[in-house]
């Protein structure tokens, strides 16, 4: 890698203000890429504007003004042979008063509009020139920047590292012989110096042959670290269990279900992977209700069989309480002592169960983030389960992993790992940035559940509403209503749940109704809860900490007030609370329609019209990009800045195979794109 102080004319300041944007070397401002591009390559007549199109106009002032009504102002006149511009600033400075003074020829670009005297233009650039200026000979870039850092100074800075030297390629060329991509030296000139007859439709959407090329070599780097990955979790040392179920067997005798052929699929699968002397890592995934607990009992029974320890980590205590509670009543008739462990506990019950864990007598621990902290010590831990892995950081579950006991052996044993997800990940999302786990689905829900029936209502018939879940409660069901926020917030206006728990209470004298939300105590949660699964609290108002890990069969009606504000994983989530018996369930969007903006529309059109928690995920990766789908401000993993997971998934096809064959034949070449594509970024790591 070259670093920026190698670049010749690149001054101290301006590689200060580039490192703002985390760019320190040549190759990384090289792939520092424009966002869309001007065309100033010719310049237009006034007569010839048109209303909407960004254009370039050159002329003289003919006339300069500030004005004070209704609002400061600057406004100048430009004139060419055929008609007179208006130009607007609401924001301006003495320079560019002094720039713009009559007689002064100026170059100007922005977006025609219209305006009380005519067409004009409000904040266009400008630039003095005179009448032999010739114009540019290329589509102007405008990237991505920092304050301080003018588009000027970026442009040049990159126009400094287009050296023939920086723009070699790394792969052979076969690795691009089936796709018919230009070379990487004049994609990476083409997108930063576009020649006037570039397409600018397909420059700006990404389409263009230049940005494909980019955007394959981002993929294939992203599959190269990720197989890279998962071939060293391979050389690591874990203990390698043998598939002897008898304490399993034992359990699915007792339990009034069967497995449906999905489970067994899985826990044949993990099974396989425990057997194996390097820790599994595997991702379980299934939709809302599909067994996924009973997998992963049946997995800690594997472990706990031949004397090792689990540990099964959720990230709310709410969640961790409802795994502890159906895990002793599973694992506790078979003679396996269970440990607690949050963070709120009192402290003797927490010692206690600290001497439990460190002293083997605890061959399960259930708990939340406490079970990071140092503290905790295990005597022999062999697997580790993460519900809803996406919400804990990549150092959090890093922390865990390490707490693998040696057990007496010369190499440190690291634990088995399964992670879980009721929010299924869509394809292109499992191909790329959970290439290095392997993926288990749990693709059916057990027989006996009723689909539920959703149904979208505007927030004026809430009365019609109230009715409905007094009957449902009066005929001996339960029901949730569910709200997104727990005091008042000016800006969003938001029902309250404090708020819907007092006037609930006051509508509905009759029945009982209970208030459940983050802030409360966990004493004061759990015993809200009880009451709630044992049918004492007929109606339970909530927040969203209700979103995962409930299971109460009785409820059968719940309302999701501000649905609109929801994202659809979260919709779909809360849905998941009902429909648990045997009883015809529904699930009622409250929205607002004053406040419902278009990408809410979306979202409520997509959880209306589906139950399948993969098309909804798809859905999901399409409004919302996989950014915030991963949780990534916390997960460690740099997001693709080129290439697009939708738009791109012919690239992502062809990258897998590629990968896994310059694996195996040229390390060099791996190693030298690795270097372009990931100096600047984590490694892209799980743990």
């Amino acid at each position: 890698m070259r670093p920026l102080s190698e670049i010749k004319g690149l001054s101290p300041a301006l590689r200060s203000q580039l490192g703002k944007l985390g760019i320190t070397s040549a190759e990384a401002l090289l792939l520092h890429l424009p966002l869309r591009y001007l065309d100033e390559t010719r310049i237009t007549a006034i007569r010839d504007l048109r209303l909407g199109e960004q254009t370039q106009v050159e002329g003289v002032v003919v006339h300069q003004e500030v004005s004070y009504k209704p609002r400061k102002a600057l406004n100048v006149s430009l004139q060419d042979d055929t008609g007179i511009l208006h130009l607007r600033f609401l924001h301006f400075y003495p320079s560019q008063i002094a720039l713009m003074q009559p007689g002064q020829r100026l170059r100007v670009f922005g977006e025609v509009r219209g305006g009380f005297f005519g067409y004009e233009m409000v904040h266009p650039t400008q630039r003095k020139v005179s009448e032999e200026t010739p114009v540019n000979q290329a589509l102007t870039p405008v990237y991505p920047t920092t304050a301080g850092l003018s588009q000027n100074s970026l442009r040049k800075a990159v126009n400094l590292v287009l050296q023939p030297a920086l723009l070699t390629e790394t792969l052979p060329a076969w690795v691009y012989a089936s796709l018919a991509l230009p070379d990487f030296a004049s994609s990476v000139h083409l997108l930063h110096q576009p020649s006037p007859d570039s397409p600018l439709t397909s420059l700006e959407d990404r389409s263009h042959p230049a940005w494909q090329r980019l955007a394959y070599d981002e993929l294939l780097a992203q599959q190269l670290s990720m197989r890279q990955h998962y071939a060293r979790r391979k050389r690591a040392t874990a203990p390698a269990i043998a598939d002897t179920h008898a304490l399993a067997d034992r359990l699915l005798a007792m339990l009034p279900f069967e497995l449906t052929a999905a489970q067994q699929k899985v826990v044949k699968e993990i099974r396989q992977d425990l057997g194996q002397p390097y820790p599994m890592q595997r991702l379980l995934q299934g939709d809302v209700g599909s067994g996924k607990t009973i997998v992963a009992c049946l997995a800690a029974l594997q472990l706990i069989e031949h004397g090792w320890q689990v540990a099964m980590m959720a990230p709310t205590e709410i969640l961790a309480e409802q795994h502890y509670k159906k895990l002793s009543s599973w694992l506790q008739p078979l003679g396996i002592t269970l440990a607690w462990l949050t963070g709120s506990q009192p402290k003797r019950e927490r010692e206690q169960s600290l001497s439990m864990i460190a002293n083997g007598e605890a061959m399960l621990a259930v708990g939340t983030h406490a079970l990071f902290q140092d503290e905790v010590q295990f005597k022999q831990l062999g697997l580790a389960i993460v519900d809803e892995q996406h919400r804990f950081g990549v150092g959090q579950r890093l922390a865990l992993r390490k707490k693998g006991a040696t057990s007496g052996q010369a190499t440190a044993l690291e634990p088995h790992q399964l992670m879980m997800s009721a929010t299924p990940i869509p394809r292109t999302l499992s191909m790329s940035y959970y290439a290095d786990l392997d993926v288990s689905v749990i693709d059916e829900l057990p027989p006996g559940r009723t689909p539920i029936v959703t149904k979208l209502v505007a927030d004026d018939r809430r009365e019609e509403i109230l009715q409905r879940v007094y009957e449902a409660c009066t005929q001996g069901h339960q029901a949730y209503w569910v709200c997104p926020l727990i005091e008042e917030s000016e800006a969003l206006q938001l029902q309250t749940a404090n708020d819907t728990f007092a006037y609930m209470q006051q509508v509905f004298p009759t029945l009982k109704v209970g208030l459940v939300h983050g802030r409360m105590k966990p004493v004061e949660k759990q015993a809200v809860m009880q009451a709630f699964a044992g049918n004492q609290i007929q109606l339970l108002v909530a927040t969203t900490v209700i979103e995962v890990g409930v299971d109460v069969p009785n409820a059968s009606l719940m309302v999701i007030e501000h649905a609109e504000r929801m994202g659809l994983s979260q919709l779909h989530q809360l849905r998941g609370r009902v429909g648990r018996g045997a009883a015809k369930s529904t699930c009622i969007l409250l929205y607002s329609k004053q406040q419902c903006s278009q990408i809410g529309r979306q979202r409520l059109k997509v959880i209306y019209e589906s139950n399948d928690g993969f098309a909804i995920a798809q859905a999901d990766l399409h409004i919302r990009g996989p950014g915030e789908l991963l949780g990534t401000r916390q997960s460690g993993v740099p997001m693709l800045k080129i290439a697009d997971l939708e738009r791109d998934e012919h690239l992502l096809d062809a990258a897998k195979p590629v990968a896994e064959k310059l694996l195996q034949t040229d390390p060099a070449a791996v190693s030298a794109h690795l270097q372009r594509w990931l100096s600047q970024a984590e490694e892209w790591i799980k743990v």
